[in-house]
């Protein structure tokens, strides 16, 4: 059996030190931003740790919601493509700066392009 994406991105140490990097990026981006101005930043990471997590092969302890329905008010705020391009490209930075080999941050690419239109409610 192969190793799992999760496994070999570093397991639950590596998920939390990304999702923490990757957030500072995200909440420094004038651009996108604003889409957390009432969010619970500690209860955000968890959520995103455990999301990324399942999504990357790892123990499924997600409970959130589907990503339709939790980005719909962010729609209605004007989310787009635009702001979904930073936020992918906030966590391939975030990767490269955590010296992750490429080939495993284009997979991580392709989990993120698949939640595109849920995200965008398409």
């Amino acid at each position: 059996m192969s190793e799992s994406l999760f496994d070999q991105l570093g397991g639950e140490a590596a998920v939390d030190a990304a999702v923490d990097i990757f957030y500072r990026k995200v909440l420094a981006d004038t651009t996108i931003n604003r889409f957390f101005d009432n969010t619970n930043m500690e209860e955000q990471a968890g959520k995103q740790k455990a999301f990324l997590t399942m999504a990357f092969g790892g123990p499924n302890n997600y409970n959130g919601t589907d990503m339709r329905q939790a980005h719909a008010k962010f729609v209605k705020m004007g989310l787009d493509d635009s702001h979904f391009d930073a936020v992918a490209g906030h966590l391939a930075d975030t990767l490269k700066e955590l010296d992750v080999p490429q080939d495993l941050i284009d997979q991580v690419g392709v989990i993120a392009e698949s939640t595109r239109n849920d995200v965008l409610g398409r």
